[in-house]
């Protein structure tokens, strides 16, 4: 009876261990796939924040793209606003330049004011005025001679000139002048028939 009690034991004792181990195995198993799934669930959240830094980085330099290119844009439009101001005020500094022209004109008419010093005071105020504007780069325009070119001259009357090429300027009413090669101001001129 003591064997049977014995071998009873012994095989329950199997049992529990076998249970125990089933358990153990088991639970590892649950452990493992648990594992797993938090892997799974680490490797998508990962994959988004990889998407999210990509799409945030793209949007980055779309952005900065953006700027620079505004940035360019509006250093064009800054100097071409200053060129056009500049011109407008060469524009009205070239009408007192011919205020004094015709002053010349009428100095050199009268015979006492051709050595007066006041007079060559206001005609070196006029070299002045020209020196200035030959150092922003403005030119004056030469007409009389030349051949009538509409982007240059402005014709305001046509006359009849003997021993003179037709289209040809013979006199120049208003001094024009460029910059480079565009033209500020045209000349104002007489063109043979």
């Amino acid at each position: 009876m003591e064997e049977e009690k014995n071998k009873k034991e012994e095989s329950q004792e199997k049992k529990k261990r076998k249970s125990n181990k089933e358990e153990q195995e088991k639970g590892e198993g649950e452990r493992k796939k648990e594992e797993r799934e938090e892997m799974m669930e680490m490797r998508k959240a990962l994959e988004e924040c990889q998407k999210e830094k990509e799409e945030y980085l793209n949007g980055w330099k779309r952005a900065r793209a953006d700027f620079l290119n505004y940035k360019k844009d509006e250093m064009v439009r800054i100097k071409e606003a200053v060129e056009r101001e500049k011109e407008n005020i060469i524009l009205q500094i070239l009408s007192i330049l011919d205020d004094f022209e015709t002053a010349e004109e009428e100095m050199m008419k009268r015979e006492e004011l051709k050595n007066n010093e006041w007079a060559k005071g206001i005609l070196k105020i006029r070299d002045r005025i020209k020196n200035f504007l030959n150092s922003l780069g403005v030119e004056e325009i030469k007409a009389i001679g030349k051949e009538f070119d509409p982007y240059f001259h402005e014709a305001i009357e046509i006359v009849k000139k003997e021993g003179v090429k037709s289209e040809m300027v013979v006199e120049e009413v208003r001094k024009g002048y460029k910059i480079k090669d565009k033209v500020i101001r045209p000349a104002k001129v007489k063109v043979a028939k």
